[in-house]
């Protein structure tokens, strides 16, 4: 049987996961509104994921201008609509004083406990230089990663 979107009960693996990278503070404030934003708001990274992927915050500092690491897995949740919209507010970026409309996606999250991403033995951290790829804010996960996050955090 294949789980419904937004099901965090089954064992069972998503066809497709996604690792986003923000800080602790806004991967907080997606998960209360349900929603996430990328790369300050653009589209591009969105159009990626579609209706029942997996969805997991990577959170390298608790705020943007925090110069301690955190390096937690911070929110997890699954993607719950089929396109990017845009925002109904406009809002100012960290480091802009332009307002802009950010494009974001639905993500139903569930309660979690963030969990450091050095506990975990996940298939994206087995290489050498893993997170240089975290530069670009988002990166595909393997479903057998995400099963493993789904355990760690809602344990």
């Amino acid at each position: 049987m294949t789980p419904q979107y937004g099901d965090m009960t089954t064992n069972e693996a998503p066809e497709r996961a996604w690792l986003g990278v923000v800080s602790a503070e806004h991967a907080a404030r997606a998960a209360e509104m349900g929603w996430i934003q990328l790369n300050h708001g653009k589209k591009t990274n969105l159009k990626r994921l579609h209706r029942g992927d997996g969805f997991a915050f990577y959170s390298p500092k608790q705020r943007m201008s925090d110069t301690k690491p955190l390096r937690m897995i911070t929110q997890l949740g699954v993607v719950t609509d089929e396109e990017p919209y845009l925002a109904d507010e406009e809002m100012t970026m960290t480091g802009s004083q332009n307002p802009i409309r950010p494009w974001r996606r639905n993500v139903s999250f569930v309660n979690v406990t963030p969990v450091s991403i050095a506990d975990l033995s996940l298939e994206l951290t087995s290489t050498p230089n893993w997170g240089y790829s975290l530069r670009y804010g988002l990166v595909p996960l393997t479903p057998a990663d995400f099963v493993l996050l789904r355990k760690a955090l809602t344990s």
